[in-house]
């Protein structure tokens, strides 16, 4: 709380706002993950109680300030500052990302196979990890993924190249969330009734102290979670060809 006075001696109160104060050196990504993360944590330190909880209230409630105010102290003394950043680029630089792969041997045709994953807005029917994909205008399409703590990630993407019951690989395009790229082949078996599907998949998460969090998520979460979404799509072909 501070006093100022004017010139014709009138004074008034102005309150301190901690909130107002902080200058934000925290790009919006991040502050999303500090808020959810710091809530969380202190959630958690509030219920488990004594020493340790108290330890972990307090972690979450410095997360909570970073998030709210879009300030962090360790970035100040660095001289960091991630507000400026810019969104990401297009795909996945080399030698840069996390790289996730799966392959599954489906008893269906390529061709039949191929032709679901072509009509990119029906991936979040089978792929979990997946909100929705959206065909935009101009033939890129926009792909919103679930990240942790109920995150919302986004980011537009295009074909980089497709090979007829073969093929289709993508890449994200500038301005997203998250640099990606990804591609799903499709190898016939045997005579050509069962295919062999290798999806992989190639995330660079954004940088600072909260992209560490996605790094881990990315490179340990998904794997899970892309080999049970290939069996929830070997599942679904099968039971639409039993139906017809």
């Amino acid at each position: 709380m501070t006093q100022k006075c004017s010139s014709e001696g009138v004074c008034s109160v102005e309150r301190f706002n901690p909130l107002e104060a902080a200058v934000p050196n925290v790009g919006d990504v991040e502050r999303a993950l500090s808020l959810m993360t710091g809530a969380a944590l202190a959630v958690m330190g509030v219920r488990q109680g004594r020493l340790n909880g108290l330890l972990t209230a307090g972690i979450g409630a410095s997360l909570l300030y970073r998030g709210l105010t879009g300030h962090c102290q360790l970035y100040q003394a660095l001289g960091l500052s991630t507000t400026h950043a810019g969104r990401a680029g297009r795909g996945v630089p080399a030698q840069q990302g996390v790289k996730i792969e799966q392959t599954m041997t489906i008893p269906r045709p390529a061709d039949e196979l191929y032709a679901f994953w072509r009509q990119l807005e029906q991936l979040p029917q089978v792929f979990h990890h997946l909100k929705s994909v959206k065909v935009l205008d101009d033939g890129s399409t926009r792909w919103v993924a679930r990240g942790p703590f109920e995150m919302q990630i986004t980011w537009d993407a295009e074909i980089l190249n497709q090979r007829e019951n073969r093929l289709i690989a993508w890449q994200s395009l500038p301005g997203g969330d998250i640099e990606t790229a990804g591609s799903v082949r499709f190898r016939p078996l045997g005579d050509s009734q069962s295919t062999e599907v290798t999806v992989t998949m190639k995330y660079n998460p954004p940088a600072g102290q909260i992209g560490a969090v996605l790094a881990s998520w990315f490179g340990a979460g998904l794997e899970q979670i892309l080999a049970d979404d290939l069996e929830r799509f070997r599942e679904h072909v099968s039971a639409q060809a039993a139906t017809h």
